[in-house]
């Protein structure tokens, strides 16, 4: 026996991968349990139709499906395949249609995944079922298939079995135990298991597991329809269980799969019903599958309809088998992993379908036995990635009824989201409305992305409009706005920034041993640093503002920062951290006249030398006390002005006074971004993730190697000498091509790489798109081609910054 005690709730698909996956690295002291007879334990694994598709717009789930179908390829239960390779094939019925399966085809190009767009012809070729006078288009991703789920489970415990893992069915959870802040074990109904870790594989029940262990999860179980027709007689004789490929009519939120002679419907267009895992029934309870609940026949007669529209065959049979199948949703589409925030050694791997089962295995597994996951990026779905109001039942069960409803919708990056909205408003929100701001959601925050006060501002400028698709969301203004910031001066509301405060005399050393930059600097200094995993991947970037001697204020990205930063607190109780975002609120005053704005409005030293870029102080802004630091994320002379929420409004007013004689304006967070891409700013999430590290990524000069030991240095050294990818700039000369992020990028007729932001650079004229490419490709001069929907952009790798190189207008 090797390892830890390891106790898993819960042995379906994720279970069972995890189980077969830690046990491969060496530990083998682990129990898995359940409250169901194995290996069809009564979960939605049990009853999950199997289908696998690649195709997502995250490369993260892209790779852990595409993980899953290379391992139940490899997998078999006395002969019988636990994965059936058919292909899967989308079709389209309508022109939106054809031009989304052109980016999904992009996405999969940019992930590496091999598809093809086919003719509707080739759509009838590879399944003969299908009414050619209905379909325009298809998208065929040939290593798509069937997961044959409880196959699977059972391969997967054979396997784990065979390395010592023990496997307890009928063993229902009543507990997790405790003691001081960490899990000791788990209690059945027959008896105490000791543990030092406890992994919740639970899936519909996974809310009821984790609130044993005081961790609150938003996952809502939704009923999804699945029937099965009776013979179809154009099927007679079909041996094998699956011949043609998957079949998805994402326009009628329909799927179908092959089952011998008869065929299976999934549908998604019926109107949510979501249960709360309280209200699922135990194993014993259930008169069946306690997944699975009464059919609701009336909900289903759209579909069946459809169906008979879009595979004319099954008029000739009818629906024998149908169930309402409970499956887990989120509020962001995406799992739910990693170690609870507050009970140490309680883990949660939730909100996985089969489709993404045998990737999140290997994930958590390596998560568990190396400290962090080397095969994939989880930033997107760790389990601490949401804000407080995002775990409030009413919020959760709304998003969550919401993904249901959109699941196969096409859906525009910037769309926006749904109710509950308004959540959070920056105290500036009311001036910002009497602008006419057009808002977007950031973390909660109404966010302004331009203003309809400043459209004067399109007349007599040269503002190029994009393609119809760049263009949804989106307004000229965004262009005259981010000219306007580099003539004269704009006032950005940065309140959505998530800002954290770092106290206690032990704050200096603890950040020093977190950043790759040296942060334990004079009181007023200000850093731009990273914070690398163990594995030298980049887990953020943030600015470090020393304001006293004991006390630094971080500009962060996210809430898993601030878990970050909690779960290597010193135990000795001599650092504090704590969450100021709600309390406070930001404006970036930038562009050549911001002097001429702040300096009349305060008796402090705002001059270049009173104030020195990179620089803090504290001031009064008219009656307003401010924290400003000298930054600026579009490349312009100015500051960020902090205060309290209590004297936002107050600040904002005092300055709209001082700069509107100016020309000054207020901007929005389109402007901003075109703006920060000019600079060659990375945004953390988009530009560079966990993968990916500070010399791939051109934020080399963040790390300080002479430091004498930070987070993730030894193997950041190890790394350096191997760059083999690079984040590049690419500019487009086509001024209607603005490309949007993930499409892929092709040197001649091979694909190389993706692209992370783009957006039109205003000032420059120019189309930009930062792409990891090859390092061998990022070369200045070097032509290549954006894959843009169904043609090919012409891009050219360019010198960085595009603007300002010498930065003579930031220091000024």
């Amino acid at each position: 026996m090797a390892g830890p005690r390891v106790v898993i709730i819960g042995a379906g698909v994720v279970g069972a991968a995890l189980a077969d996956e830690i046990s491969t690295r060496g530990w083998t002291e682990v129990t898995v349990v359940d409250q169901g007879p194995l290996p069809a334990t009564g979960g939605s694994s049990s009853h999950a139709p199997g289908l696998v598709f690649q195709a997502n717009s995250s490369k993260t789930m892209t790779e852990l499906a595409r993980y899953t179908v290379e391992k139940l390829s490899s997998l078999d239960v006395d002969g019988q395949p636990c994965f059936l390779q058919v292909g899967g094939l989308e079709v389209a019925t309508t022109p939106e249609r054809v031009t989304e399966l052109h980016r999904r085809q992009g996405w999969l190009t940019s992930w590496g995944v091999e598809s093809r767009i086919v003719t509707a012809d080739e759509c009838v070729d590879l399944h003969p079922l299908v009414n050619r006078d209905r379909v325009l288009a298809g998208l065929h991703i040939p290593t798509d298939g069937l997961a044959k789920a409880v196959l699977a489970v059972e391969a997967q415990i054979r396997r784990a079995t065979e390395r010592g893992v023990t496997f307890l069915a009928r063993h229902e959870v009543l507990d997790v135990l405790q003691a001081d802040g960490e899990v000791t074990g788990v209690r059945t109904d027959q008896g105490d298991l000791q543990a030092d870790i406890v992994v919740c594989c639970a899936g519909i029940w996974g809310p009821k597991i984790a609130r044993m262990a005081g961790m609150n999860l938003p996952l809502t179980p939704l009923a999804h329809q699945l029937a099965w027709t009776g013979p179809v007689p154009a099927l007679a004789g079909q041996t094998e269980e699956a011949v043609r490929p998957i079949l998805r009519h994402q326009d009628a939120d329909l799927y179908y799969r092959d089952r011998h002679d008869t065929l299976g419907i999934g549908y998604y267009g019926h109107r949510p019903m979501p249960i709360t895992a309280d209200e699922i029934l135990s194993v014993d309870e259930a008169d069946g599958m306690p997944s699975v609940l009464k059919f609701t026949e009336d909900d289903f007669a759209d579909a069946w309809t459809e169906t008979q529209s879009l595979l004319p065959a099954t008029r000739e049979a009818k629906v024998e088998e149908a169930i309402n199948g409970l499956f887990s949703f989120t509020t962001d589409g995406l799992p739910l992993l990693g170690e609870s925030p507050d009970v140490k050694g309680f883990w949660v791997a939730e909100a996985v379908w089969v489709t993404h089962s045998a990737g999140v295995g290997r994930a958590v597994a390596e998560w568990l036995v190396d400290g962090h996951c080397s095969s994939f990026d989880l930033h997107e779905c760790d389990v601490n990635r949401f804000e407080p109001h995002q775990l409030s039942p009413e919020y959760v069960l709304a998003r969550d009824c919401q993904n249901f409803v959109e699941v196969y919708d096409i859906l525009h990056p910037l769309q926006p989201s749904g109710d509950p909205r308004p959540i959070r408003t920056s105290p500036f929100h009311a001036r910002q409305q009497e602008l006419g701001a057009f808002f977007l959601e950031a973390n909660g925050w109404e966010r302004p992305h331009w203003y309809e006060a400043n459209a004067h501002l399109v007349e007599g400028r040269s503002i190029v409009t994009p393609d119809d698709w760049a263009a949804r969301y989106w307004s000229p203004i965004v262009g005259a706005e981010a000219q306007a910031t580099r003539e004269t001066v704009a006032m950005y509301d940065m309140t959505a920034l998530k800002r954290l405060e770092v106290s206690g005399r032990g704050a200096a050393d603890f950040l020093e041993r977190l950043c790759t930059g040296k942060v334990a600097k004079s009181v007023g200094s200000v850093t731009y640093t990273l914070l690398l995993d163990h594995d030298g991947g980049i887990r953020s970037d943030i600015t470090v503002a020393r304001l006293a001697p004991d006390l630094f204020q971080v500009g962060a990205n996210g809430n898993l920062d601030l878990d970050w930063f909690t779960r290597h607190l010193p135990a000795d109780g001599t650092v504090q951290v704590r969450d100021i975002t709600p309390g406070t609120c930001c404006i970036g005053l930038w562009g050549p006249l911001a002097r001429d704005v702040l300096q009349p409005l305060t008796d402090e030293d705002f001059s270049a030398t009173g104030l020195k870029y990179f620089r803090a102080k504290r001031a009064h802004i008219g009656p307003v006390p401010v924290t400003a630091m000298r930054l600026s994320y579009v490349g312009e002379l100015g500051w960020e002005l902090y205060t309290t929420a209590d004297l936002g409004q107050k600040l904002w007013d005092t300055l709209w006074r001082a700069a509107r004689p100016l020309g000054g304006i207020a901007a929005g967070r389109g402007a901003f971004n075109t703006l920060r891409l000019e600079k060659g700013y990375r945004s953390f999430g988009t530009d560079m993730t966990y993968e990916h590290d500070p010399y791939e990524a051109g934020v080399a000069f963040a790390v300080k190697a002479d430091k004498e030991d930070f987070v993730g240095k030894a193997a950041l050294e190890r790394r350096r000498a191997d760059v083999r990818r690079k984040l590049t700039c690419l500019t487009i000369d086509d001024p209607r091509s603005v490309v949007m992020g993930k499409e892929p990028v092709y040197d001649g007729q091979r694909a190389v790489g993706y692209v992370t932001s783009a957006a039109f650079g205003h000032t420059i004229g120019k189309g930009i798109a930062y792409s990891w490419l090859p390092a061998e490709l990022a070369v200045a001069g070097r032509s290549l081609h954006i894959g843009y929907f169904d043609r090919r952009v012409e891009a050219v790798v360019a010198e960085e910054p595009l603007f300002d190189p010498a930065m003579s207008r930031l220091r000024g």
